[in-house]
Order: C-alpha cells, then sequence, then structure tokens
C-alpha cells in the first residue's frame, strides 16, 4: 500500500521528477510512494533518478489501469537542483 500516490497525468518525465522531489520532501523517510505516468519513458526514467538520488525503486505496480511504480524514500538521499532533477547538488 502506498503512503502516497502521485497522479502525474500526461506529463514529461522531467516534469514528473521535478515534481516528484516536493512529493518526497513531504512523505519523509521510508514512505512508498506510487507514481502514475504515462510517459514512455517512466520505466527507464524512474530507477534511474532512484539510483542517482539513492531512493529506492520498487517497480511498476501490477493491477492498476494507468502505469503506476513505486519507489521508496531514503532517509539520506541525494538532492537534485531545482529545476534538473538529473544534476545533484
Amino acid at each position: 500500500m502506498a503512503d502516497l500516490v502521485v497522479d502525474g497525468g500526461d506529463k514529461l518525465c522531467v516534469q514528473l521528477l521535478i515534481e516528484l522531489r516536493g512529493h518526497v520532501r513531504q512523505a519523509g523517510p521510508g514512505a512508498v510512494i506510487h507514481l502514475i505516468a504515462t510517459d514512455p519513458a517512466a520505466p527507464v526514467d524512474l530507477p534511474a533518478w532512484c539510483h542517482l538520488t539513492g531512493h529506492t525503486y520498487l517497480g511498476q505496480v501490477e493491477g492498476r489501469p494507468r502505469p503506476t511504480y513505486a519507489l521508496r524514500v531514503a532517509d539520506a538521499a541525494r538532492q537534485t537542483a531545482e529545476a534538473k532533477p538529473w544534476h545533484v547538488t
């Protein structure tokens, strides 16, 4: 079960990752976030971003009507630049 569900709608992954940063901060360490994302790059970009930042990518959530991906918020994650989710600060 997710602690937080983020509906990214039809946004591109870069936009989703910028938004996700704020949700990660709000949810706090240990929380599980389910991200609904229809961008075809999501199954590649989200695990890569989790690896970059230190969050745990939990994979695609099965049985959902729209593509949904899960991650667990890390306690000591690396921060990224506000408008550049691929640039660690």
